[in-house]
C-alpha cells in the first residue's frame, strides 16, 4: 500500500532466514515507525509493533523470537491454534486478527491473548461462553470496514456505537480500541481516508460513552501502509512481510476469506 517511503504492492521485501536477519529487518521497521511518529508529533513508544507471522513455519518463527518477538499476529485460527502448541516451550502472546467464526470460538478461547476481529455478536456471544468456562477474559478489538467494500469483513460504521453497547453484557471481553483494513492501493489519498475514519469513529465512541471503547486503541496500517496510518493515529502496526520476508502466497490467500 501507499506510504511516504514510496512502497508499491510488488516491493520485494527480503527474507529473514537468521536471527540477525529478523534483527536487521525489526531495526529498519522500528526506525520507519519511528519517523512517522516523529512526522505526527507523536511518541514512538505509544505505537506497538505487532509482527504477522502467518504463513511463516515454526523454524523461522523461533528464529524471530529469538530476535526479540514475543507476541505474533496469526489470521487463520486453526493455523495459530496448531503454532501455539508447537512452540508452548516459547513465551509467546498469540493475536488472532482475522475473521472468526463463531464455531471456532472454543480454539481462540483456549490459546489467544488477544482477538482483533470482532465484528459480530453471535462471535462475542461464543467467545464469552467458551471464556467464562476457560475462567480467563480476552483483549479484543472491533473492526470496522473502513473502505465500504464488500469483500472486506468488519461492521459498518454507523453500526459501531450500537454493536459497542451491546457487548458490554460479556464481562470477559475486554474492549482495546478498533481494528481496520484500509482500501488496497498504491495511492496514499485513497489510502488514508480508511485509517481517518477509524479515528474519528473512536472519537465519536469516546464523545458518547468513554466506557464504550476501552483504552481506545486503533489497530491499523500493514506492511505496505503502516506509516501512514501512524500519521493518522495508530497505536498498534501489524506488520508481517517486512519483517518476515515475501509470503509464498498472495494476500488474497489470507483477505478476505480466513476462518
Amino acid at each position: 500500500m501507499g506510504e511516504n517511503s514510496g512502497l508499491s504492492h510488488d516491493e520485494q521485501y527480503s527474507t529473514a532466514l537468521t536471527v540477525e536477519d529478523f534483527r536487521a529487518n525489526i531495526a529498519e521497521v522500528d526506525d520507519r515507525i519511528a519517523a512517522a511518529a516523529s512526522r505526527a508529533g507523536r511518541d514512538r513508544a505509544e505505537i506497538e509493533l505487532l509482527p504477522v507471522s502467518k504463513t511463516v513455519p515454526q523454524e523461522r518463527i523461533r528464529l524471530a523470537v529469538a530476535a526479540g518477538c514475543h507476541k505474533l499476529g496469526e489470521n487463520k485460527v486453526q493455523e495459530a491454534h496448531r503454532k501455539s502448541e508447537e512452540m508452548a516451550d516459547l513465551d509467546i502472546d498469540w493475536s488472532v486478527i482475522g475473521h472468526l467464526q463463531s464455531n471456532k470460538a472454543k480454539d481462540v478461547a483456549r490459546f489467544a491473548s488477544e482477538f482483533q476481529a470482532l465484528d459480530r455478536i453471535k462471535v462475542a456471544r461464543a467467545l464469552d461462553r467458551r471464556l467464562q468456562g476457560e475462567g480467563r477474559s480476552l483483549d479484543v478489538y472491533v473492526q470496522v470496514n473502513t473502505s465500504a467494500e464488500d469483500s472486506k469483513f468488519g461492521m459498518p460504521p454507523e453500526e459501531l456505537l450500537g454493536f459497542l453497547r451491546d457487548i458490554r453484557e460479556f464481562d470477559t471481553l475486554k474492549v482495546q480500541g478498533l481494528m481496520t483494513l484500509a482500501i488496497f492501493s498504491s495511492d496514499i489519498e485513497r489510502v488514508r481516508p480508511c485509517f481517518r475514519m477509524l479515528a474519528e469513529l473512536r472519537e465519536r465512541a469516546r464523545q458518547t460513552d468513554p466506557d464504550l471503547i476501552g483504552a481506545g486503541r486503533l489497530s491499523m496500517g500493514m506492511s505496505g501502509d503502516f506509516e501512514v496510518a501512524i500519521e493518522e493515529g495508530s497505536d498498534c502496526v501489524r506488520v508481517g512481510q517486512a519483517i518476515f520476508g515475501k509470503r509464498s502466497v498472495p494476500d488474497s490467500h489470507y483477505w478476505p476469506e480466513n476462518g
